[in-house]
């Protein structure tokens, strides 16, 4: 199996960012919202409340005169904690290789089909053969062989330490009617059915999340002021996530790709020392190393 064939790969890395789209997406297409308006049975949409201004303008839920539209949902990311006595699977601090490379936890380890089966046929041309020929008796020099393959050369894909954090999203939900808001805060209270977590993907990446139990509510419908009426609620979401690496800070590439080592060669100077050939000198050549 090649890299182009495994079916983790190609990998992409972990982080703020994936989290984020995960949380969005869950949000989107898991729980799916929708409500009664004016304009009968319809989504709730959705605004990442800490999106780019422009973005937030072309909105299409905005009214000409800029008010949004009610009913809407806005998502944030409220806080990002690193806790030292959550390290998750990988407990211990795992250290890169010190080199331009990197990477310290191994994710995948395929044969190297080619340079080991150069090996094999270098290993059976010196049995068998003479000058890269075979023997007429002793067959093809890559034919399947039941001798234990000791050269095979292995390529290595690792990633940088996974580094766990705690993530906390606020999600905000504004109507203007109290029979909105009972639909819409329905399906957060019973979709875990009777527990709190969830998980979210994201880029072959899965995060657990845990809904917290209370609902607040900030509505204004008991002030008799001019405002404009509202109910609002907030849903609080803690995230149990990962980061890999340092984003494009990182001066280590994402992912990298080693092979090993299958045979060491320590060569010796043979005439420093004034060794003799092993094998008989041919008529014409010299008896000794070559200088």
């Amino acid at each position: 199996m090649t890299i182009e064939q495994s079916p983790i790969l190609p990998y992409k890395p972990s982080t703020l960012e994936t989290v984020d789209y995960a949380i969005y997406e869950w949000l989107d297409e898991q729980m799916n919202v929708f409500c009664n308006t004016n304009e009968g049975w319809s989504k709730v949409p959705i605004i990442w409340a800490i999106g780019e201004r422009a973005g937030q303008r072309a909105n299409t839920i905005r009214k000409r005169s800029g008010i949004v539209k009610f009913p809407a949902m806005t998502i944030e990311r409220t806080s990002v904690t690193k806790d030292l006595a959550k390290k998750g699977a990988f407990y211990g601090n795992v250290m890169p290789v010190n080199d331009y490379k990197g990477g310290s936890i191994t994710i995948a380890k395929f044969i190297k089909q080619d340079k080991t089966a150069n090996f094999q046929n270098a290993d059976a041309a010196r049995r068998f053969g003479v000058n890269g020929t075979v023997k007429p008796t002793s067959g093809q020099i890559n034919f399947p062989s039941r001798k234990k393959k000791e050269k095979i050369v292995y390529e290595i894909i690792s990633v940088p330490m996974p580094v766990y954090v705690d993530i906390n999203y606020t999600i905000t939900i504004k109507t203007e009617y109290q029979q909105q808001m009972n639909e819409i805060i329905q399906p957060f209270a019973t979709k875990t059915y009777g527990v709190n977590h969830f998980f979210v993907k994201k880029d072959g990446h899965e995060y657990e999340s845990f809904m917290q139990g209370e609902f607040s509510q900030e509505n204004n419908v008991s002030d008799l002021g001019t405002d404009r009426r509202s109910f609002v609620t907030k849903v609080n979401i803690k995230t149990l996530g990962y980061l890999i690496g340092q984003g494009k800070n990182d001066p280590h590439p994402s992912r990298t790709v080693r092979e090993n080592a299958v045979e060491f060669k320590f060569p010796r100077e043979r005439t420093t020392f004034g060794d003799e050939p092993e094998w008989k000198p041919v008529q014409g050549q010299p008896g000794k190393y070559r200088p």
